[in-house]
């Protein structure tokens, strides 16, 4: 299962992808918006861990974004 994890938080995205990875997940991280919604277009998620708070391109923006 493959999961990104999108949050600027550099400590807790570090934590969650080492949680996430520990438990068997290939993890993806993405520092801001604009990164997450690249790899959000350009590779396949299982799941995505989304910051609604990210810099450049805000979570809730992305969502809209990849529901339509």
């Amino acid at each position: 299962m493959r999961v990104l994890v999108a949050e600027d938080e550099t400590i807790l995205s570090k934590q969650l992808a080492a949680a996430l990875s520990d438990a068997g997940y290939a993890v993806d991280c993405a520092p801001d918006g604009e990164r997450a919604d690249f790899l959000g277009q350009t590779e396949r998620y299982d799941a995505i861990v989304l910051d609604l708070g990210l810099p450049k391109v805000d979570g809730l923006t992305l969502l809209a974004r990849w529901r339509n």
